[in-house]
């Protein structure tokens, strides 16, 4: 008798199969023109769904606090979405995060480790999987799986959230290169800007380009405007003297 997967209620062909489909639903999300919050929460729905779990959540390591604060989760529940920050190296998901490795936990109310076991108690959550999201060696977050039932997760059932939360992290990564791209390329437009209208200045007023980057400076400091919009409005109003 073949064995069975997902908490005994597939046969490996099917669970198989609905590993592919997960996957392929996360990677097209991935590469759509969803927005980031839309795709990690379509990554814990999938994700549930395939691994049977009563609450899937991914939570992302916020680096300056040294915590892990939830960023996804299907639930709905207050009490969970409310639950506290979890320290680096502190609960299972800390732990997890830590020494970047995946973990499981038969029973959560019981095991000492784990943090939160009234919440645990209260939303009827028993076995854990967590694992760690990983992008070129370095954590970023952790993905958590939780049954209502106890579970013994098999080899399939950690390497299927194993790909998911890499997936998740490769989005991640993907979405911070944007921002840190269009950041980079919004200062070299306001540097062409500044630089266009110091030039207008230092002809118009006869005065040096370091006097004429001072008097825009003054000029965005008393009207609490940015450098930028100090910029285009000298520019703006040499083009309408043209």
């Amino acid at each position: 008798m073949p064995p069975l997967y997902a908490g005994g209620r597939l046969s490996e062909k099917t669970y198989r199969k609905k590993q592919l489909e997960a996957l392929e639903e996360v990677s097209r999300a991935i590469v759509s023109d969803l927005y980031l919050e839309d795709i990690l929460k379509l990554i814990v729905m999938v994700t549930a769904e395939v691994m049977d779990s009563s609450i899937c959540s991914l939570l992302l390591l916020n680096e300056k606090e040294g915590r892990l604060e939830i960023r996804a989760t299907q639930s709905v529940s207050e009490d969970y979405l409310n639950k506290p920050t979890v320290k680096l190296g502190e609960g299972i998901a800390g732990l997890v995060a830590l020494e970047n490795r995946p973990m499981q936990v038969r029973d959560v109310r019981e095991d000492p480790r784990y943090l939160n076991k009234e919440v645990a108690v209260k939303e009827g959550l028993c076995s854990l999987l967590s694992v760690p999201m990983c992008v070129k060696g370095k954590v970023i977050g952790v993905l958590n799986c939780y049954t209502s039932e106890p579970r013994e997760f098999a080899s399939e059932d950690v390497s299927l959230l194993t790909a998911v939360a890499n997936q998740a992290a490769v989005a991640i990564e993907n979405t911070e290169l944007l921002v840190k791209t269009k950041i980079i390329q919004e200062e070299l437009e306001t540097r062409k800007l500044v630089d266009r209208a110091k030039d207008i200045l230092m002809r118009s007023r006869s005065i040096s380009g370091e006097e004429a980057y001072r008097r825009m400076q003054r000029k965005a400091m008393n009207t609490r405007r940015s450098m930028r919009e100090i910029a285009e409005a000298i520019i703006l109003a040499d083009m309408g003297e043209d």
